[in-house]
């Protein structure tokens, strides 16, 4: 799952919020943990929280045959599930099964008696089907079997059973505030404009929630999924649909067989009113994109790179895709970004998008790491929830791998700085393990440390060992482990047996050692010696992290010709020594930009403008011009900018363009002359937005015909700028501008029209604001609320005082969290009305998201 685990906007919202809110100076005050050396054994406790063992299979969880129907008002699950399961090795006399929250009806074990018939001279096959005991506490059932089985033995036990998903027993420590396994939506239809929908989110161990079974990731079982339902509806689950059968009722069963072992938690189905768009791959592989029916023409726009996306992993990997079909639907409200479903991805809702706004940006990157996860995750699934890297390292990294293959090295290694700033972000306040065998919860693993971090760390791999041995070494690992689960120690083993090298040193410093290296790196020129000094430092706390072994290059350039040493940090004070005729034009070390951790250089503009030049990696070009910026009154450096305005990357070019915003020095005329060109011809719809705002800081109507010319751009982002930039001058032709563009189908757009109606603050326009908001997917909903603040602040107390149960209901109601902030945000700037500093206060109280509850604490009253 992309925690990131969410969507990559509610992980952008959510990091410029901790941005805000975490005081500049409160990370010097971090407590770093060392890494712990508690003994894993089971019942052992840390600081960290208890060991976290992989489950002990009793019984190995063959076959789940599943009957299931919905009961739409109770919000409830009619279930009735055959279970298929041998003795995992010792045996057994009792099954044990996760199933919570469930009404348990009867439990049978299903056998057959054979007969001997003499009138038919045959042996005849009697069912015979007896009533078990079973005990259950609402979270677990241990049923009894009729006696003692082995391994030898397979057995078939049918639970007929009412899984109620919202009312899910909490309150262990164990188990999760919020997780319902199965969601229905718009469960009564009242909600108008919103379809009514069913789905599934079974990671980490919500599946048990709707269907009994061992909920553990080291558990693989095949399944055969019988759902029932309205036959308006259509209905998607793992593996290939086999029949789609008409009852009497009027409604249909479609049965859906999935025939490779997967984890339970893996298992999904869905339900509600899709178009279904398909395509099929040369091999044969059966493609379909689930979407509304508003989208369906736009349906392989938004997935169309995934038959490009699946050979180029297969390629990769050295493993051909290895399911029966992948399917992509997007839901309604979904609790996640996305969700790797073996051969059914899940998306949330923010995926669709009209074939337009795909100008601006796809969800490739999504797509990519649910897609990857097919190997890394469901065919080969990390043992336990503290081996989380296996999977989503990967799937982290493999979006990395598709930006290099399809967009290029410099989009991929753009990526790959978002990536470091993130986790580096997170590590202010967190440092813990990759690799972790305590913590207090699951969930706990999703973070940027599982994600970001895993993927840069096997990022320096791959620079390391080199892309022949890193690729072979997965498909080793993939082959090795298919079907099957894993843990660190296996990767390990594949990497240095195709290398024939002891990695343990790598391995124990990234995966299982909290932190990063902290480098400053003090540069020396010796004339005399003719030596070039570079005294290397590790700062960072080495007692409670590694003093690190870094393999990697550094440059040195000297009369214009570049050399490239290779080296080793291995002390926590190291000197480097390299023989130059004269001082260096520039010193670049980490000349790969592979390094995750922060390096401390100091260097000279001189040495910064000849970094931009002669660079030939994104990373080096880009911190030179960031340490450029703000530096426009020297000619040298704006002749950089300027230059850096026609690169070919188009990164490049957005940080040159926005450093000209406000400026009125020399050669101004000459920088609006390239700003506005990059406005009008530049290929990226990022870099003329952000030339469209660098004119409109010139803070005069000069550009006005250039902004009224932008709303007809192809791009909505542009045109959304441009609208803001055009009507904050209110110009004659505001009214035919705002009725043109206020009903338009872009969110972003929108917002731009409402914030001229903020500003303006007439009450009728108070309807429009409810009816834009209650439409949007909840990535614009969080923006528009700003908006809407800044509307109600101008606005009479009559209109404030109406917007309250609506800011209310969604702070306390909305599926995404970041949209409850927000609108909790709004109602902070009402507090002078009666009963809305008691209201936020029931609502920080009420709230049950971890991640909201921390920013509630962080931000308090405010």
């Amino acid at each position: 799952m992309s925690d990131k685990e969410c969507t990559w906007f509610k992980t952008v919202v959510f990091f410029l919020m901790l941005g805000l809110l975490v005081p500049a100076g409160q990370a010097a005050g971090l407590t770093l943990t060392p890494a712990d050396t508690t003994r894993r054994v089971p019942g052992a406790v840390s600081k960290q929280g208890p060991y976290r063992p992989a489950r002990t299979l009793k019984n190995d969880i063959i076959h789940t045959k599943l009957n299931v129907q919905f009961d739409w008002l109770r919000q409830h699950v009619l279930g009735s599930a055959v279970i298929t399961f041998k003795p995992y090795f010792f045996p057994q006399s009792t099954l044990e099964l996760d199933a919570k929250g469930f009404d348990i009806h009867s439990v049978f074990q299903i056998d057959t008696l054979r007969q001997y018939d003499s009138l038919s001279r045959r042996t005849v096959l009697e069912p015979i089907i007896d009533s078990l005991d079973y005990t259950y506490d609402r979270r677990k059932m241990t049923i009894y079997l009729k006696r003692n089985y082995t391994r030898k033995d397979t057995l078939y036990v049918q639970i007929n059973y009412t899984a109620k998903p919202n009312e899910q027993p909490r309150g262990e420590p164990d188990d999760h505030p919020t997780d319902k396994g199965l969601y229905f939506i718009n469960a009564d239809g009242l909600d108008e404009g919103k379809p009514r929908q069913i789905w599934t989110q079974g990671e980490t161990e919500a599946n048990s929630a709707w269907f009994p079974t061992v909920d553990a990731p080291n558990e693989k079982m095949t399944q055969d999924f019988y759902i029932k339902v309205e036959g308006k509806y259509k209905t998607l689950s793992n593996g290939q649909l086999i029949s789609s059968i008409p009852n009497e009722d009027g409604t249909r069963t479609d049965h859906w067989k999935h025939t490779l072992p997967h984890a339970p938690y893996l298992a999904m189905l869905a339900v509600g009113d899709f178009a279904v768009e398909k395509e099929t791959m040369p091999n044969g592989l059966e493609l379909s994109y689930y979407v509304e029916p508003e989208y369906a023409s736009h349906a392989k726009a938004i997935f169309g790179r995934t038959p490009e996306m699946i050979a180029f992993f297969s390629n990769t990997f050295g493993i051909e895709f290895p399911w029966e079909k992948y399917a992509q639907i997007a839901v309604r409200d979904f609790t996640a970004g996305a969700m790797e479903n073996t051969t059914a991805t899940v998306h949330e809702e923010g995926v669709q998008t009209d074939t337009r706004s795909l100008v601006d940006g796809n969800s490739d990157n999504v797509i990519a790491h649910e897609l990857a996860h097919h190997w890394f995750g469901d065919l080969v699934t990390s043992e336990e929830w503290g081996q989380l890297p296996l999977n989503e390292s990967f799937a982290n990294y493999s979006e990395y791998l598709w930006n290099e293959y399809y967009k290029g090295e410099d989009e991929a290694d753009w990526q790959n700085l978002q990536e470091i700033k993130q986790y580096l972000a997170e590590s202010d306040q967190k440092k813990v393990p990759l690799i972790r065998y305590f913590y207090k919860h699951r969930e706990d693993m999703f973070d940027s440390h599982s994600y970001a971090k895993g993927g840069r760390v096997l990022h320096m791999l791959r620079n390391y060992v080199g892309d022949d041995a890193f690729f072979l070494a997965l498909q080793r690992y993939l082959k090795a482990h298919r079907f099957g689960t894993a843990e660190i120690n296996d990767l390990r083993r594949e990497f240095e047996a195709v290398t024939g090298e002891d990695l343990n040193w790598f391995f124990d410093q990234w995966f299982m050692t909290p932190g990063h290296p902290v480098i400053k790196v003090e540069q020396e020129y010796a004339g005399a010696a003719g030596k070039l000094r570079l005294k290397i430092s590790q700062l960072q706390d080495t007692l409670a992290t590694a003093v690190y072994r870094l393999p990697l290059k550094v440059d040195v350039w000297v009369n214009g010709q570049k050399k490239q040493h290779e080296v080793i940090i291995n002390k926590s004070r190291q000197t480097l020594e390299f023989p130059v005729a004269k001082r260096p034009d520039l010193v670049v070390f980490d000349a790969q930009a592979q390094l995750l951790g922060t390096v401390e250089h100091e260097k000279s503009r001189p040495e910064w403008v000849y970094q931009y030049y002669h660079s030939d990696k994104f990373a080096h070009k880009y911190e030179a011009l960031t340490q450029l910026e703000g530096k426009l009154t020297d000619s040298t450096v704006r002749h950089v900018m300027m230059h850096a305005m026609t690169d070919p990357f188009w990164k490049i070019r957005q940080v040159a363009v926005s450093n000209f915003s406000e400026y009125d020095g020399v050669e101004f005329v000459e920088a609006e002359r390239q700003v506005q060109s990059r406005a009008r011809v530049d290929p990226n719809s990022q870099v003329r937005t952000e030339a469209i705002l660098t004119l409109a800081s010139f803070g005069d109507n000069a550009n006005d015909p250039l902004f009224r010319e932008a709303l007809n751009d192809t791009s909505y982002l542009v045109v959304s700028v441009a609208l803001d930039a055009y009507l904050i001058g209110r110009p004659g032709d505001a009214d035919d501008i705002t009725a043109r563009f206020e009903n338009s189908p872009n969110d972003a757009i929108v917002t731009a029209i409402g914030n001229y109606f903020a500003g303006l603050a007439k009450p009728d326009r108070f309807e429009w604001f409810l009816e834009k908001m209650k439409d949007m997917k909840p990535s614009d909903k969080y923006n528009f609320l700003q908006v809407f603040g800044k509307y109600l602040i101008k606005s009479p107390s009559d209109v404030q005082r109406r917007s309250v149960p609506i800011l209310e209901s969604l702070a306390r109601n909305s599926p995404a969290y970041f949209v409850r902030f927000g609108a909790y945000q709004v109602l902070g700037l009402l507090t002078d009305i009666q009963g809305v500093a008691s209201i936020r206060k029931d609502i920080r109280t009420s709230e049950r998201d971890a991640k909201l509850k921390e920013m509630y604490t962080q931000i308090g009253e405010f």
